[in-house]
């Protein structure tokens, strides 16, 4: 099959890549690229030649179905340097987005051009490798040594208009991409060709700069290798000849690709590519989605219709009293104002954002709604009510959700006239900002509603799971059994620090009772308190017991820590060590990695029991839950995946 097609424009010599969908760098496509350097070579008519790709996008990086299978030649590295050392120039012309290796094919070639809405990128250190065709050797040559740093460690893509101001791209243009870097090479070929970029000097920092980074990046890595490995391959570029820094990066590539970070994002790389349409679906369409609406503008509310209004769609935001909306739309303000302050939007765009969404206190502005998202209080009797004044408004077809973290959506959905367009959506605090989403149909969902529930996230750039109906769904179930098994710890004399210093250890960004001091402990505890009052059995917690003496977290100056006026540093508490004295067992301490296996043990155990029970269609589900909603370290593949990981 060909893959790779010739085609002549005068001296110009038209090398199109086309291997649908995302012209990946699988092993034929690559001996195509080494057979076209050297037929080209060998055509005297050829003065140059445009290296450009058809679909929707340029090379967008490695053939995912060789991921974790060893390297068949001819291997990139080679192509690259075949490319680099062809003796017609090559000029790469990209559109859509050119990652990893696709960049680094580029980065071979004597020019580069890009469409303005193109992208460039070495997003390696996300799958736990680096580079391995030259990206770290060839960028700092070619951008500079910060410029390249910031590229490679931390794996963000560039826009072309920052690649350009960098040097990583020689010209920008708009329209026609073909016609412009035909006319591009035209007149190259007339001028003294610039050095490739194997031959550029490299420029060494300034002293001090590679420990400032070492330092930098072991703080944001929280325990990931292959930033730093990377890092180091940037260095090695600066220090030593451009031969022996590839064959320290190739071998330094190889040895990452067959390491258990990299299996773990693997991993984690796979289960997030099929979220967003699982094959469960099958042929169920998404129902249209051109305007939405939002019941209720608390925090969760806000961020529900801040997210719709960053996807593009019109929003409804319906609030009980003109005071409660008046609140509402601050809130909303406040996260574009938030926005502006970051540099994540300019002004015009939070103001575009803001004039996006319709506030009202009347239900009836709901008519032309395709989906009424509720987000009230997490009662039922409230839920209830939200919706027998929604069904009373909008159309028979519109999609109906409700956002709950406990509650079960078949309950609420009591009563609702076609119960089969009714859904839970279970939205992470800040719902704006939090990546997961959990789709949790009721027995009578239709199967259009469920996808709709999965385009939804697509269009709002989240991952989306599905959950069977419990308490907690998929998260908040095994958050509860994280929770417990960290107090069963305390119980046993395992100091509270310890448990939380085990748990940044491992990767977490804060320890579970660090966590639970940040969002209150009050919201657990008024949920158990909720079902004692139906006369459920739940046993008392130590959480009880501090929030019973008035220790609800930061908001109250103590929770399972005490924090100094204005401080969030949490201090050990002489006064959580009276309140629980008669709690605690002196069992003996265990270990940082041995708490934390424990408790990664105890959300892979409630993760079993999940999946038997049918409340998660398969492990990897689970996985991306505690990534994307509870902070579990990405490289560490999620708690199903490492202690599957542990056992093998």
């Amino acid at each position: 099959m060909s893959l790779v097609s010739i085609a002549r424009e005068g001296s110009i010599a038209v090398v199109t890549i086309d291997n649908p969908p995302v012209n990946a760098l699988g092993q034929a496509l690559r001996q195509q690229l080494w057979d076209a350097v050297a037929a080209l070579d060998a055509d005297a008519a050829v003065q140059a030649v445009l290296l450009i790709c058809a679909g929707r996008t340029f090379i967008a990086g490695a053939d995912v179905s060789e991921f974790g299978k060893p390297p068949v030649a001819p291997h990139l590295p080679d192509v690259v340097a075949r490319i680099e050392a062809a003796a017609k120039p090559w000029v790469a012309a990209i559109h859509g987005a050119a990652l990893g290796g696709g960049f680094e094919v580029a980065l071979g070639c004597r020019f580069r051009l890009a469409l303005d809405s193109a992208s460039v990128g070495l997003p390696e250190v996300g799958l736990g490798i680096v580079p391995g065709a030259g990206g770290t050797v060839r960028t700092p040559r070619v951008a500079g040594v910060a410029a390249a740093v910031d590229l490679v460690t931390g794996g963000k893509p560039l826009r072309a208009a920052k690649a350009q101001a960098l040097g990583l791209i020689d010209a920008v243009v708009s329209g026609d991409l073909r016609a412009a870097a035909i006319a591009f090479a035209q007149e190259a070929i007339g001028k003294p060709l610039p050095l490739p970029a194997s031959a550029r000097p490299v420029v060494a920092p300034e002293a001090g700069f590679w420990d400032d980074q070492q330092a930098a990046i072991t703080k944001r890595a929280k325990g990931e290798v292959a930033p730093l490995h990377a890092l180091a391959c940037l260095r090695k570029a600066t220090e030593v000849p451009f031969a022996e820094a590839m064959a320290f990066e190739r071998e330094t590539f190889l040895a990452l690709r067959g390491s258990d970070q990299a299996a773990a994002l693997r991993h984690v790389f796979f289960a997030e590519r099929a979220a967003p349409r699982p094959a469960h679906l099958g042929a169920a369409q998404p129902l249209p989605l051109r305007a939405a609406a939002v019941i209720g503008g608390g925090t969760m509310g806000a961020g529900i219709a801040a997210a719709l209004r960053d996807a593009g769609l019109p929003v409804t935001l319906i609030e009980r009293d003109a005071a409660a909306l008046e609140r509402g739309v601050t809130n909303l303000r406040a996260i574009f104002d938030g926005a502006v302050a970051r540099g994540r939007l300019t002004e015009a765009q939070a103001a575009e954002r803001l004039a996006g969404v319709t506030a009202s206190t009347d239900y009836a502005s709901l008519a032309g709604a395709d989906l009424v998202i509720e987000a009230v209080f997490e009662e039922i009797g409230v839920k209830r009510a939200v919706f027998a004044q929604v069904a009373a408004v909008c159309r028979p077809d519109a999609v109906l959700a409700t956002n709950t973290s406990y509650l079960d959506p078949a309950a609420i959905a009591q009563g609702v006239p076609n119960p089969a367009r009714f859904i839970g959506l279970h939205f992470f605090s800040p719902a704006n900002v939090m990546k997961l989403l959990e789709i949790v149909p009721t027995p009578d969902t239709s199967p259009d509603v469920l996808a709709t529930g999965f385009a939804l996230a697509k269009t709002l750039g989240k991952i989306p799971v599905q959950a069977g109906i419990c308490e907690g769904f998929i998260g908040n179930r095994i958050l509860k059994r994280y929770r417990a098994g960290a107090e069963a710890l305390v119980r046993r004399g395992v100091a509270i620090a310890a448990v939380d210093a085990a748990m940044r250890g491992f990767g977490f960004a804060m320890g579970p009772f660090e966590a639970q001091d940040l969002g209150g402990l009050d919201i657990a505890f008024l949920q158990r308190e909720a079902a004692r009052a139906t006369g459920q059995d739940v046993p008392e917690t130590l959480g009880d017991l501090l929030v019973r003496a008035g220790r609800k977290g930061q908001k109250t100056g103590g929770g399972w820590y005490d924090y100094a006026p204005g401080q969030r540093k949490p201090q050990p508490s002489a006064t959580v060590a009276d309140l629980l004295a008669d709690q605690i067992r002196a069992e003996g301490q265990m270990d940082g990695p041995a708490i934390a296996e424990h408790l990664v043990a105890e959300m892979a155990a409630e993760g079993q029991a999940i999946l038997a029970e049918g409340i998660a269609r398969q492990p990897a589900d689970i996985d991306l839950v505690e990534i994307h909603g509870y902070g579990f370290p990405r490289w560490r593949g999620g708690p199903m995946f490492h202690a599957q990981n542990r056992a093998g």
